[in-house]
């Protein structure tokens, strides 16, 4: 991930942002103070999860989530309309997961912009970055 600096949006200067596939770490982390019904779901693998994790997110790894997606939806409150957030390292795996799930018929899932790196950088600085 970049260390441009963060514009007012919270994301890296010159940052390419997918407005109807994206969601910035800020947005996210308001809508989860807000328990708004957002559930932010970590996708990266164990070994990634054990050096920084966000408390509170769902992990299911992105390979599980592809190959089984039914059993994702049914870990999700509201299936696949449950509002949905995915995060990676730094947010590209997250984009590819939103994409094949949106095609899949998950009516409400979005990356987050930047992943945890951003995250780490804009919402919850004392999180190591890797």
């Amino acid at each position: 991930m970049s260390d441009a600096p963060i514009d007012s949006n919270g994301l890296p200067e010159g940052y390419n942002f997918r407005e109807a596939e994206e969601l910035t770490p800020r947005t996210v982390s308001e809508r989860l103070k807000a328990s708004d019904g957002l559930v932010l779901v970590d996708c990266r693998e164990d070994d990634e999860l054990k050096t920084v994790s966000i408390a509170g997110a769902l992990h299911v790894p992105l390979g599980k989530m592809m190959n089984e997606p039914q059993d994702f939806a049914d870990d999700l409150p509201s299936g696949k309309d449950t509002p949905t957030a995915i995060i990676c390292h730094s947010g590209r795996r997250s984009l590819m997961a939103t994409l094949a799930l949106r095609r899949m018929g998950f009516a409400n899932v979005y990356s987050v912009a930047g992943g945890i790196d951003l995250w780490a950088r804009d919402i919850d600085t004392s999180l190591p970055r890797y």
